[in-house]
């Protein structure tokens, strides 16, 4: 087989290596300077186009389940106005995490391919690992979508309960714990976690 495909790739690599005929240098450095702000454009209006809570939802899975749970919440709705989307807590901001983020995000395409949490059923028996992975994300991250909003530094530790205030004090500032550590079920719905360790 090598041997049919070897005369086609040595023809393709002497074409690029031959100096163009009917073009000029400076022609081929502008078009390839052109095509590459298109590309970026399109490759950043795509990125973008997809960070939006109307993409998020635009399948049942996320609308019929988790986006009906976040409905129901302090960050959907409070007394400030403020409200977080979906891409405020599963996507980073910084733009090398958001593509590296993105990119694990691809592997939800293939279960919206295959099925894997198309009913309401096969959402629920898949809840536990499809946390478990989010978690496991955050804390890896040290919750990083959290610190996007909350940050420690301008917490008013007097206006929470004093539980509070010690296990922030206690725990932010060593860095042994990160948000997710205690926070699990704070937009969504936790799945069962009968038999599972907590802590």
């Amino acid at each position: 087989m090598w041997a049919r495909i070897k005369p086609w790739v040595a023809t393709f690599w002497r074409i690029l290596r031959k100096p163009s005929v009917h073009y000029s240098l400076g022609f081929l450095t502008l078009g390839g300077f052109i095509a590459g702000v298109v590309f970026w454009g399109a490759f950043n209006t795509a990125l973008e186009a997809t960070n939006t809570e109307a993409f998020c939802t635009g399948c049942h899975e996320m609308r019929d389940n988790v986006f009906q749970e976040l409905k129901t919440t302090i960050h959907y709705s409070n007394r400030s106005g403020v409200r977080a989307t979906c891409p405020d807590c599963h996507v980073p901001h910084n733009w090398t995490d958001k593509i590296a983020r993105k990119m694990q995000a691809s592997k939800e395409v293939w279960g919206k391919i295959f099925g894997t949490v198309n009913t309401r059923e096969k959402f629920l028996d898949h809840r536990l690992v499809l946390a478990e992975h989010e978690w496991a994300r955050l804390k890896a991250n040290d919750s990083l979508e959290c610190r996007n909003c909350h940050n420690y530094a301008s917490m008013d530790l007097t206006r929470q309960s004093t539980r509070a205030a010690q296990i922030h004090q206690r725990w932010l500032v060593t860095g042994e714990k990160t948000c997710i550590d205690c926070h699990k079920g704070i937009a969504h719905h936790l799945p069962d976690m009968t038999g599972i360790p907590q802590g």
